[in-house]
């Protein structure tokens, strides 16, 4: 019995969740029995091309998911759902965004992989927004009412055809992380010298999956010399945070740092012509830090409860990142991702930072935008260091200082991250 017949069989009476991918080509009536508890719809993967009058029938729901839908234009209704506050409508084939669409207390909106040309100029609607997700596109500005959404956090922007960044984006008070790579307004930057090179497909030899995560697959390999390393191939073109290539860019550029996953180089000649990198095998004593946002969390990790760091471990792990950093700001690489969900740690606070998969270049000389993203990505940390002390057993007191300085509303008031570096340190 598929999910479809358990719904009209009575079976999900009360349900908070509904996941519905069958082919669908219009939304199901039964799914409005459930109008007075189901708060996540998951619609994507259907043949879907419009929604009925009668959504704003559920009241409880919060969470949309529409992806990979043939939909030209993100339906009306949605503005009417009286607590919609997430919408997922990635790789829809939408064309136009109807300011009618967007329901008053969205908070997260994903548009990925789309053809969207413009934006509605009504954002000022949109208080709550922290995650706007709009990467592979065709956007050549981004509506000056954005500036309005003094709550923003999190923006995609990588691969459209932006040929600036405007002013008024890099004041954002709350705006941690940013991807914009892929875009006219990026110009070509030299790799700094290291020591990664080129590595054919033939010298690997493949042993086993080591994971697979949304933009590709990474296994344990073999090189000729008998050297383990990691091989990540990447599975298409684009991804929710950008392209494989301007990730592969911004892992070479930043060279080699005790606190980054080791780069080994660019991998060439896949059979299936797919993009990769070659990089260092980690030993098996690193875990992730924390668990990616959830939806009730929208832009904050999700730690283990009984995570805890003594004041020694908590001050290697956090003076590593900080180094980290400032080396690839020195280079000129905004990771765009500095998250705990994203860093690797050791029980003894050594910490590796990897996946540039929403990083970006720019000018290190660039002047005050150069400062701005570094202050940008200093306000990520400061997210970074404030979690870590709270779990932490006997914090030093000038971290809740130091955290709150990062993340001040001020960007040129922030610290750079050689001084952060160095008050971690001490």
């Amino acid at each position: 019995m598929n999910t479809l017949e358990k719904l009209r069989s009575g079976k999900l009476a009360g349900a908070t969740r509904l996941d519905l991918s069958l082919g669908l080509s219009e939304l199901p009536p039964e799914v409005f029995s459930l109008a007075d508890t189901l708060e996540v719809l998951n619609l994507s993967g259907n043949r879907l091309s419009a929604l009925p009058a009668e959504m704003p029938r559920l009241k409880r729901l919060k969470v949309l998911f529409c992806s990979n839908n043939p939909f030209s234009a993100l339906p009306e209704v949605l503005g009417a759902c009286p607590a919609l506050e997430m919408i997922g409508f990635k790789a829809c084939e939408l064309t136009h965004v109807p300011s009618q669409a967007l329901p008053p207390g969205l908070r997260w909106l994903i548009l990925t992989d789309n053809r969207i040309a413009r934006l509605p100029d009504t954002f000022e609607r949109y208080t709550r927004l922290q995650k706007l997700m709009l990467a592979a596109n065709d956007l050549r500005e981004l509506p000056p009412s954005l500036a309005e959404c003094r709550r923003l956090e999190l923006l995609r922007i990588s691969s459209n055809q932006l040929g600036a960044l405007p002013p008024w984006l890099l004041q954002l008070p709350r705006l941690a992380w940013l991807a914009y790579a892929g875009n006219p307004l990026c110009t070509s930057t030299d790799v700094c010298p290291t020591s990664a090179a080129s590595i054919e497909w033939q010298a690997l030899t493949l042993e086993h999956k080591l994971g697979e995560g949304a933009s590709g697959q990474v296994y344990q390999a073999r090189l000729a010399e008998g050297e383990s390393v990691a091989v990540k191939c990447f599975k298409g073109t684009q991804t929710s945070d950008g392209s494989p290539e301007d990730e592969i860019a911004a892992a070479l550029q930043v060279g080699r740092h005790p606190n980054l996953v080791p780069m080994r180089g660019r991998l060439e000649g896949h059979p299936e012509s797919l993009p990769g990198l070659v990089m260092g095998l980690i030993e098996p004593s690193y875990q992730v830090l924390a668990g990616p946002p959830s939806l009730q969390s929208c832009t904050r990790d999700q730690y283990a409860p009984a995570t805890r760091f003594s004041a020694s471990t908590a001050r290697t792990l956090l003076a590593g990142i900080a180094s980290a950093a400032a080396h690839f700001h020195r280079y000129g690489v905004m990771h765009g991702d500095l998250y705990a969900h994203n860093i690797l740690r050791r029980d003894d606070g050594h910490a590796l930072i990897g996946d540039f998969g929403a990083a970006s270049l720019y000018r290190a000389d660039g002047g005050h935008t150069a400062r701005a993203l570094e202050a940008i990505e200093v306000r990520a940390f400061g997210i970074l260091l404030e979690e870590v002390w709270a779990r932490c057993e006997m914090p030093p007191p000038h971290w809740r200082a130091l955290s709150e300085a990062c993340q001040q509303p001020d960007l040129e008031a922030r610290p750079r991250f050689t001084a952060l570096e160095a008050a971690l340190a001490s």
